[in-house]
This record gives structure tokens, C-alpha cells and sequence, in this order.
């Protein structure tokens, strides 16, 4: 049974009183009901007719912008596995090692382990963030000439920074399966 003639028969009315409610021909009522889709004036003439929306009309539902959005949580979330992200995550640690890898870890491992969603974006979003703005400071203080022992306590500053920003995301990761420190978009 088709939409329309479901419709049309919860509001009790027959093909011809929705003809004249809706100045549609009872023809194109009868094709639309054997099957045929209502399109452009046809569909918003039916609608209004029958007080509904138009989308409930279609036989394939309008997608909405909202509707993708929940589409995509949906997706992003079925896969996601925590303890993947935390590893992850904490593969930003390197960089006390060779400082790039905060970044390059983090990309390896979301391949591998195939992680391609929004928290590991964001884990390595935060590292690049995290990898322009520490230079910077670092130059900042040595051209602010305040001394070795300052440019050096500014240095072992920015590297605990770092291992806080990791350590407390893991955590976090941990209790409530979301990031503490985030951004509002992903550089990646």
C-alpha cells in the first residue's frame, strides 16, 4: 500500500475529496498511489492537504543536515575503541624522545590500527597545536635574554606541559570517553 492511500485513509477521506482539497487531479492521485512519486507542486499541494510534511510523502526520506550529523556520531562511534585511542594517545609521549614524534606516533598508529575518527583527529590536532605554539615560546624566552637558567626552566616548562595535556586526555579518555583538552576543529 502506498503512502499517499495510507495517509489519505487515516484522514477518511476518499480520492476525490483530496482532489478537491488539494487541486490535484484524482488521476494523478491514482498514479501517485499505484506508485508513481510526487514531485514539486504536486507533493506540496498533497502535503498541505493533508496537513503533513512533505517528506512523509517520499518513499526515500529527506535527509537533513541534523540527519547527517547523527549519521555520522553514529558511525564514528560504532568502531571506536577506547583502549586503541588511549594507546594512541599516549604514543604522543615519544616526543620526549625526538620531538616530531608527537605528531608522527599518533598518524602511524591511527592507520595501523585503523582510528580514523574524530578523538584521534583531535589528540593530533592538539600535538600540532601544541608543536607551533612551543617553539615560539621557547624563542620568546631566549630573546627576552633573561638568562641559560630561564630559557632552560622554560624549555623543561613546555615539555611538562605537554606530558600533562597527554596524561590528563588519557584520563579523561578513561572516565568519560572524551578528551579534556580539545579544540573546536580538527587540523587534520
Amino acid at each position: 500500500m502506498s503512502k499517499l492511500r495510507t495517509l489519505r485513509e487515516q484522514k477518511n477521506l476518499t480520492q476525490e475529496e483530496l482532489s478537491e482539497k488539494s487541486n490535484i487531479s484524482v488521476r494523478t492521485i491514482q498514479r501517485i498511489e499505484s506508485g508513481t512519486e510526487p514531485k514539486g507542486h504536486t507533493l506540496r499541494s498533497l502535503a498541505q492537504a493533508l496537513e503533513i510534511q512533505e517528506n512523509l510523502l517520499q518513499s526515500k526520506p529527506v535527509i537533513t543536515e541534523a540527519d547527517h550529523t547523527r549519521e555520522e556520531i553514529k558511525i564514528n562511534t560504532i568502531d571506536l575503541n577506547y583502549s586503541l585511542i588511549k594507546i594512541i594517545n599516549l604514543s604522543s609521549l615519544l616526543f620526549i624522545i625526538v620531538p616530531p614524534f608527537n605528531i608522527l606516533a599518533p598518524i602511524f598508529l591511527m592507520f595501523i590500527l585503523k582510528q580514523r575518527n574524530n578523538i584521534v583527529k583531535q589528540i593530533i590536532s592538539v600535538q600540532m597545536v601544541w608543536t607551533v605554539i612551543a617553539p615560539i615560546l621557547f624563542m620568546l624566552g631566549i630573546f627576552l635574554k633573561v638568562g641559560r637558567q630561564f630559557t632552560l626552566i622554560i624549555m623543561i616548562l613546555l615539555v611538562l606541559s605537554n606530558v600533562f595535556i597527554i596524561l590528563r586526555n588519557a584520563a579523561e579518555i578513561d572516565r568519560k570517553k572524551k578528551l579534556y583538552y580539545r579544540l573546536n576543529f580538527n587540523m587534520i
